[in-house]
């Protein structure tokens, strides 16, 4: 478990530590609503990013070299799974680290993606060969 897992509980104990040291219950009431509806908004926009997906083939991008350009160091799963609306073709054994994902675009181009710790660490584009004429 690393320290950026433990920093949400934790504001979350402070928060209504200090809502209970200011209001009293009613206080308390308010932070616990408060976390509660942004944990609700979290798992919402998971739960649409996923329906979005399930209604795409496995691994396909409408551009890859567009995709390509928009990503990010350190960007999440869930944030590339957001941008292509599909999930990736998996290339890597099943709970093992780094996880390796594919999107392919029509063209053939695709870009291959290594996630460590649901992070993006590494992505590369790959293009077919062009005929030449």
């Amino acid at each position: 478990m690393n320290l950026r897992q433990l920093v949400a509980p934790v504001l979350g104990i402070v928060l209504v530590a200090a809502a209970w040291e200011a209001y009293g219950w009613a206080g308390v009431g308010l932070a616990a609503s408060g976390l509660v509806l942004w944990v609700l908004l979290n798992v919402n926009r998971t739960i649409q990013i996923l329906k979005r997906a399930t209604d795409r083939p496995l691994g396909y991008v409408d551009s890859a070299v567009m995709l390509n350009a928009k990503l990010k160091p350190r960007s999440s799963l869930l944030d590339v799974i957001s941008m292509t609306r599909a999930l990736g073709q998996p290339l890597s054994p099943e709970n093992e680290q780094p996880e390796i994902f594919r999107w392919t675009d029509p063209g053939g181009s695709s870009v291959t993606c290594e996630f460590n710790g649901g992070k993006l660490v590494n992505w590369e584009l790959h293009r077919p060969e062009q005929a030449t004429g």
